[in-house]
């Protein structure tokens, strides 16, 4: 194992948090840490490789190289999708705002440690996965089990996307302003996009399974399963789901998380 691997990529994701820090304290805009969240995967794990490696990109294997495409492909979409438009707001994201609100007089020093401090380390757990296969030997080839991975990690980002297109499609039309998004994905699942996230971690988790200790990154996919559907996501979206007309209906035909066929509710 190689310590220069994981310490690096350590060491960016820290340094990264920390320069956008002093923008979003100063702005009172706590989102940017959103617009950081997907380049940072990918600027963390290049990091590991290009400085951790014994010889960079070069060393790596055909694993790590797979994986980081996926990554990069991943973390474009998702600042194109999620960062660009919290750059192009001046507002601050309501889901930060309400914490601001919550924070009252300690909003300084919570959001430095909850937001540019805890997050770094969230972000350095899901990478686990990524960061052992950059530490694997240059020479080796892709597995059996890392090319069902690859499909499983392919088919979550595919799930993601096409959601999310659909969703920016429904609300783009104004006369949906208001309205709950029901149709396409979002007929089988409440949280389509989410869903197909945590499936592309689990995906990523299956492709270093067969690695010496891959197993023990499993702390990756169940961190992001538990961080979507508890913390930041899945929750927090269905209580402000809550209040738009229809949701009550919404729900009883449609399953929260996981794709089913609303055949199975009626």
């Amino acid at each position: 194992m190689t310590v220069n691997v994981w310490s690096i990529g350590f060491l960016v994701a820290i340094i990264l948090f920390q320069v956008v820090s002093i923008p979003a304290l100063l702005l009172k805009k706590n989102d940017l840490a959103d617009v950081l969240w997907g380049p940072a995967f990918i600027l963390t794990a290049l990091g590991a490789a290009l400085w951790g490696a014994p010889h960079g990109l070069s060393s790596v294997s055909q694993r790590a190289i797979a994986i980081l495409i996926l990554l990069t492909v991943w973390a474009t979409r998702l600042f194109i999708h999620v960062g660009w438009r919290n750059l192009s707001h001046r507002a601050e994201d309501v889901r930060y705002n309400n914490w601001r609100k919550a924070w009252g007089q300690n909003w300084l020093w919570r959001s430095y440690l909850q937001v540019f401090v805890l997050q770094p380390f969230i972000l350095y757990l899901f990478l686990t996965p990524v960061l052992l296969a950059i530490d694997e030997a240059a020479s080796t080839t892709l597995s059996w089990i890392s090319w069902l991975g690859l499909i499983v990690a392919a088919s979550g980002f595919l799930f993601e996307t096409i959601a999310d297109e659909q969703l920016r499609r429904f609300k783009r039309k104004s006369e949906n302003k208001g309205k709950l998004m029901t149709e396409g994905l979002w007929s089988w699942s409440r949280h389509p996009n989410y869903f197909g996230e945590v499936l592309q971690w689990w995906g990523i988790w299956i492709m270093v399974i067969d690695l010496p200790f891959g197993w023990a990154t499993i702390i990756s996919p169940i961190g992001v399963t538990y961080l979507i559907l508890k913390v930041s996501g899945v929750s927090m979206l269905e209580h402000l789901m809550k209040s738009r007309p229809g949701f009550s209906e919404y729900a009883k035909r449609t399953s929260v998380f996981i794709p089913l066929p609303p055949s199975l509710f009626k």
